[in-house]
C-alpha cells in the first residue's frame, strides 16, 4: 500500500502527487549504522546504502545550520546521480557552540577539547535532511535541538574518553551512550541529535509515497 500524505512542514499543503507515485527503491546516502537503526524504528529498510563521500569541510564564514543543509543537499545530489529513478535520503548533523562548528572527534585530543567546550553550557545540534525522489524533486528539512551538558569534572571527562564512544562523532559525544548521563537538558529531537530526526524523516518519506511500518 502506498501511503500518501501532506508534507508535515508547517504551512505546507497536501502533495497531490504523493498518492499516485509508484513504489520506489530507497537509497540511504550514509554509511552510519545509527541512521540505519533509526530508520528501522519507523519500519523502513533501505534497498541500498551508498555513502556520498564528499568534502565536509565548512566554507569560509559558513554558519552551522546552512552548513548542515548544504552537506545534506550535496550528499543527496551526488547519490541521486548514481541511482536514477530511486528515492535518495541524505542527512548531515552539525554540533555548534554559537557560530562555531565543532569537528568530528577523530582522536582523543579533539574529543577532550570538545567536551571541555561543551561542559556546563548549551549548544545546538542541527540535523539536516534532503530527499530526492524518482522525479528529481528535492525536499529539505532541518531539526534544531538544544543540548546542555552538566559542568563536567575532570574524572567524568576521563571516564567518557575511556569509552571511546566519541570516536568519529560530531562534537565528541554520542547521546545514545554514556553521555546521556552527562546531559542536563535536551530541547528538541533525541533522534535528531543521534543523526536522523525521525519526525522529519517520516514526513519526507510519506510525501514521496513510501510505505512506513
Amino acid at each position: 500500500m502506498i501511503i500518501g500524505s501532506a508534507d508535515d512542514h508547517p504551512g505546507a499543503g497536501r502533495d497531490p502527487e504523493s498518492t499516485t507515485l509508484p513504489a520506489q527503491r530507497l537509497i540511504l546516502a550514509s554509511a552510519s549504522p545509527r541512521r540505519l537503526d533509526l530508520l528501522a524504528l519507523i519500519g523502513v529498510t533501505p534497498d541500498a546504502v551508498d555513502p556520498a563521500d564528499i568534502d565536509e569541510d565548512p566554507h569560509p564564514r559558513e554558519l552551522p545550520a546552512p552548513h548542515a543543509r548544504r552537506l545534506a543537499a550535496e550528499k543527496a545530489a551526488v547519490v541521486a546521480a548514481r541511482h536514477p529513478g530511486c528515492t535518495v535520503l541524505a542527512g548531515d548533523t552539525v554540533v555548534a557552540v554559537g557560530r562555531r562548528i565543532l569537528p568530528k572527534a577523530e582522536d582523543e585530543a579533539t574529543a577532550r577539547t570538545c567536551l571541555h567546550l561543551l561542559s556546563g553550557r548549551r549548544h545546538h545540534v542541527y540535523s539536516a535532511l534532503t530527499m530526492i525522489d524518482a522525479q528529481g524533486r528535492a525536499r529539505h528539512r532541518l531539526s534544531d535541538s538544544i543540548v546542555t551538558f552538566k559542568r563536567l569534572e575532570a574524572a567524568e571527562i576521563d571516564a567518557y574518553i575511556a569509552t571511546r564512544e566519541w570516536d568519529g562523532k560530531a562534537g565528541g559525544y554520542a547521546i545514545q551512550g554514556h553521555a546521556a548521563g552527562l546531559i542536563r537538558t535536551l530541547h528538541g529531537s533525541h533522534s535528531g541529535v543521534m543523526g536522523l530526526p525521525l519526525y522529519e524523516t517520516r514526513a519526507l518519506l510519506r510525501a514521496a509515497g513510501h510505505t512506513l511500518g
